[in-house]
Parts: structure tokens; sequence; C-alpha cells
């Protein structure tokens, strides 16, 4: 059996930002044109009149202050409110695989390694922009890299599903180092029009080398053990698919073709969920979550990340201790804990204890226990 080790991270951020008050005025003039075209009704009672929404219940229900995307001028668009992403032709790069080939190499560039290097290339995301051939063979053939590559989807807890799977080949021995990419392009799955959520997500790709620990080239994490676990819910759920057209109102604009969620339910089920199960993989490694140095949790909600700190560490966290990047960048998906570390990492000392963790939809958790080596 081989020690797996993470060696190098890369971060792919899109250049457009769109700040809350960029989203706030353009959510404010749809819901005008929309209670002006259904004022009848409005006035009848037969329907509610859309709210307005806010900066400060941005902030105040989710820490997030702007967010970088794809598309904005058609997000912004209150007759569109949707990213614009142009038509490519089957001979080009997808989309995905393009932002994925950004952060790998800057990743590969940070352990040291070359493409010739990686047996295995994993695409870990929330949405794959087709069925097949798979994303990952893509980025796999962009860069150059042999062995085999796979898709895989588990939701916001994809990187760290796919940094379990890799390091799981590495340990057996099967790969001697692996890539785990997570593309997401959060904004295209968004319902723009819906106060509830139009604010929570971002765009961005992470890339992860993992390989075997006497093979780092420099300062690196050793994995010590990884946990993954899953509970089906309905509470998070998008329902698009390729069997929507064989149903009667499939190809209908209807809401549920977009992320959907019933935050209440969420956060009262999910934070006891992710905060017993780090308590958990901790103990199986006798250890106490105070000996943790410091938490790279998933990036969905500043709340629901300071109420599982306090669960695992048994007092607040310090800003240091569990780092967000919420505020910047909103909810990434699986990307989101994957850009915490890689910005919030080198700092850490020799034999320094840490944890990933990502959970979401599913419901999934999956975390990774980590040592530094200098």
């Amino acid at each position: 059996m081989y020690k797996p080790a993470i060696t190098g991270t890369g971060v792919f951020t899109p250049e457009e930002v769109i700040t809350n008050a960029e989203l706030v005025e353009t959510f404010n003039a749809y819901a005008d044109r929309m209670n002006a075209a259904n004022a009848e009704a409005i006035a009848a009672g037969e329907m509610e009149p859309m709210q307005h929404s806010s900066d400060a219940f941005i902030v105040k229900a989710s820490g997030i202050e702007r967010r970088h995307v794809m598309n904005k001028s058609g997000i912004l668009d209150p007759e569109v409110m949707h990213p614009l992403l142009r038509q490519r032709s089957d001979d080009e790069p997808g989309i995905m695989a393009e932002m994925a080939l950004d952060a790998a190499k800057k990743a590969l560039a940070q352990a040291g390694r070359t493409p010739e290097d990686i047996d295995l290339v994993i695409c870990a995301a929330s949405n794959m922009e087709r069925a097949y051939p798979a994303v990952a063979i893509e980025i796999q053939a962009l860069l150059g890299i042999k062995g085999f590559a796979f898709d895989m989807n588990v939701a916001c807890s994809s990187a760290t599903f796919g940094i379990q799977a890799a390091a799981d080949m590495i340990r057996s021995g099967s790969v001697r180092a692996a890539l785990v990419v997570n593309p997401e392009i959060c904004s295209g799955h968004l319902e723009w029009r819906d106060r509830d959520c139009h604010f929570i997500f971002g765009d961005v790709a992470t890339a992860t080398v993992i390989e075997r620990i006497e093979e780092a080239q420099g300062p690196h994490f050793e994995i010590l053990s990884t946990r993954c676990a899953t509970q089906f819910s309905n509470n998070i759920r998008n329902n698009n698919g390729f069997l929507r057209r064989t149903r009667p109102d499939g190809l209908a604009d209807r809401r549920d073709m977009q992320f959907m969620q019933n935050g209440r339910k969420v956060f009262k089920e999910v934070v006891p969920m992710v905060s017993h199960h780090i308590a958990d993989h901790m103990a199986d490694e006798g250890l106490e979550g105070s000996a943790l140095r410091r938490m790279w949790l998933h990036q969905a909600n500043k709340t629901m990340n300071d109420l599982i700190g306090k669960k695992v560490l048994g007092r607040e966290p310090a800003p240091e201790e569990q780092p967000n990047i919420l505020q910047d960048y909103a909810n990434t998906s699986s990307a989101g804990s994957i850009i915490a570390f890689s910005q919030n990492s080198d700092d850490l000392g020799d034999g320094d204890l840490g944890l990933i963790c990502s959970f979401g939809a599913g419901y999934s958790v999956g975390s990774v226990l980590l040592r530094r080596h200098l």
C-alpha cells in the first residue's frame, strides 16, 4: 500500500465579476416588470407581487458580496437573466475543458509535474456540459496525458469524492499520480429570477494533483484518510436531463429544470450531518476536533460553516482556522473547499493537521484529513 499526498492545486477564476449591487439592480428591474405585467391579478389577490432583493438581504442570508461568472451580460439583462455562451463546434475544446485546463496547468506547475507524470484524470463537478464523451477524457487529450479518465458527479461533494477515488487508486498501486479537476459553471443552472436563490452561485475551476508521497517534489499534504457518506434527500434538486423531452410538459420553461432548494430544511438537516461526519472521521483516527489547525469547508453559506466549525472545535473558530472565500466567489459547488484550501494552506507548519470537507445535494458529504509536510 502506498501513501497518497496532495502536491499541487490550481484555480481558474473568470475575469467577469458581478457585485451584489449589479445583481440586485437587474433582479429588481425584472420584478418590477413582472409586477406591472400582472398588476390586475395582484390587485385581485390572485397572485403575490414579486419582492425586491437587496445587498443587505444577500449578505445577511449568505455572506456573499460578489461572484465571478463566465458571462455577465446575459445575467444582467432583465430580458435574458442567464449566461450567454457561444455555440462551439465539436472540433473545439468545450468550455468546461478549457476552464479545467487552466487550473490543471497551475496545479501541475505547483507539484513540479508534467502531463507525462499523470496516469488518471477525474473530472468531478455538479453539472457536465454533455453526457458523453466524458469531459475528463477531453481534458486528458488536451493535456496529452496517457492512462485513463472519467467523469463523476456528487453535486457539491464531487471534489472530495474525486480525491478519495484518486487516493484509493494510489494506495492500491493502480496509478502513481492523478489529476482531479472541478470545472463549475454554476451560473448555467441557477434561476436568476428567483429572489430566494438568485445570488447563490458563481463560476470557477479548480484542480488537485495527488501522487505517492515518496515522489513529492516539495512541500505537500499527506492524505491520512478520507471518508464519504450519502443520504437521499429531495431538498436540493434539479430535474433537467436527457429524458425531459419524453414527458408531456418536458420542454416547457419549468422552474424545476434549474436549481431548486428548500433552504431552511437543508440548513437544519445538513449542519448536524456534516458536524457528526467530521467528528466521527476524527474519532476513528484517534483525534479530537481541536487537533485541527485548519478546516477548509464547502463554501455555500457563512452561517452554516460557522455553526459546523463551532460544533467540531467546541468553540467559535478563528477566521484563520476556518477561512472563507465565499464573499468573493459565492457558492462554486464542488470547487469551493478547494479554492479555500489552495489559497489558505501555505502558512501551515510541518506536522499541522487540516481537513477539507464538502457537502451538498444528495445529501452527500466528503472529508479529507491531511498532514502538512515541509
